[in-house]
């Protein structure tokens, strides 16, 4: 059996993409050839600080507070500090760990404090000469470009060539989209770089789901005979276009509505601009949706929209995919691995609308094409649904995971 030890600054139950593929990826593999710990942090002082979620033994260190929400405006000062010493904090767990478990792969998830916690505790076995090489890789999942993770995180632009070392000792790096992969080749990795992207679920998206319950969600969302609603699902912050939308609807009839489930720091900014856009009456923000729930409120909508700044990724597009409901998105980060626009992509055929990013018309005009092309909506949706059973399917991503990343690390330890 192989050992694995995963540095993650987050897990359940604060969920974003990067932890749910961490939960979807190590559910899958077999147990009798991988076994999987975390040191992540505890955040709230009421989860315990060991416990076994799925395959992975969960490790949570560092100081704590009561009724925590993980977001970097919302966090109070003692899990601020202990986000900021997690390099230290999870490298000197690690080693406690490793004294006992002694562990075959490291596995960091993302450039930020876990990435150098999993440095600093790979360079420690190498300088301690144990005989047994332990192979690093590192997962990246961030969708900000070199420049903007500068310019949020001023710390990076002051320790860059010890931030660079993330990369350039890391055995493979495994990135979900192209976009990702050509930013860690723009850092200067020339190692072995392996794109899987992350998945759905997608027997849960694609299931149908029980007419009372539909008509019951539909009548608590108020959501009445001739109602097209627009949907999008996601943390409720400024860089995911939610307040675009908002702004496109006046451009759009009447009875186009939109619904947004999610919450966030900025969600009091966006019920105010719904509300200077005089729409106010037609924005649904159905608060927290348990990710369980998410296709539920997908089979109740019409139109996915995120109109993002940026993206790693996009798993949620690929839900909306599975769900069998059309997309709108912009083109960036890695959403044109997957989405093609019969416009742009001519060789392609379609799985959605492209719309431009800060662009409320062009969001209007996406929707618009959708609601009076029945047709081209029809085909779209055909294409959607097959393109994320043949390629976006958890089952799939996870055997590619142990084909590419941790049999051949596994065999140079």
């Amino acid at each position: 059996m192989k050992r694995v030890l995963i540095f993650s600054l987050a897990y359940v139950p604060y969920v974003g993409g990067a932890e749910l593929a961490i939960k979807e990826i190590t559910d899958r593999l077999d147990t009798s050839e991988y076994s999987f710990d975390m040191v992540t942090l505890r955040f709230d002082r009421r989860l315990p600080a060991i416990e076994k979620i799925g395959n992975v033994t969960v490790h949570r260190i560092g100081f704590t507070a009561q009724n925590v929400k993980v977001s970097d405006r919302a966090l109070p000062w003692q899990c601020r500090l202990a986000k900021s010493l997690f390099p230290f904090t999870s490298f000197l767990k690690a080693r406690s760990l490793h004294k006992d478990i002694r562990f075959d792969l490291i596995w960091a998830m993302m450039a930020n404090q876990a990435g150098f916690g999993a440095l600093f505790f790979s360079a420690s076995l190498k300088l301690r000469r144990t005989g047994k090489y332990v192979p690093y890789f590192l997962e990246l999942q961030d969708g900000n470009s070199l420049e903007q993770i500068q310019a949020r995180r001023p710390i990076v632009s002051l320790l860059w060539p010890l931030y660079k070392r993330v990369y350039f000792k890391a055995d493979a790096i495994k990135a979900i989209s192209q976009f990702i992969a050509r930013l860690a080749r723009e850092v200067g990795y020339h190692g072995k770089v392996e794109v899987i992207p992350n998945a759905v679920d997608v027997a849960k998206f694609s299931v149908p789901i029980p007419e009372d319950e539909t008509a019951g969600l539909k009548e608590k969302l108020g959501k009445k005979m001739g109602d097209v609603f627009l949907f999008t699902a996601s943390r409720l912050v400024l860089s995911r276009g939610v307040e675009e939308v908002i702004r496109a609807l006046p451009q759009l009839p009447s009875n186009v509505k939109f619904l947004v489930a999610g919450d966030g720091e900025d969600r009091a900014k966006l019920e105010a601009i719904a509300k200077e856009a005089h729409v106010r009456d037609r924005v649904i923000f159905a608060g927290h949706v348990a990710h369980a729930d998410i296709p539920k409120y997908l089979k109740v909508s019409d139109i996915f929209v995120r109109p993002s700044i940026i993206e790693g990724m996009g798993s949620a597009f690929v839900e909306a995919f599975a769900a069998g409901i059309p997309v709108v998105a912009t083109p960036v980060g890695g959403i044109p691995d997957f989405l093609f626009d019969p416009d742009r992509d001519k060789d392609m055929e379609p799985t959605g609308l492209f719309c431009e990013v800060r662009n409320p018309e062009s969001i209007a005009h996406a929707v618009k094409k959708y609601m009076e092309n029945p047709t081209l909506a029809a085909r779209i949706i055909k294409n959607a649904k097959a393109l994320a059973e043949e390629k976006y399917d958890w089952n799939l991503i996870a055997e590619a995971m142990k084909k590419q990343i941790f049999d051949p690390l596994s065999q140079r330890g």
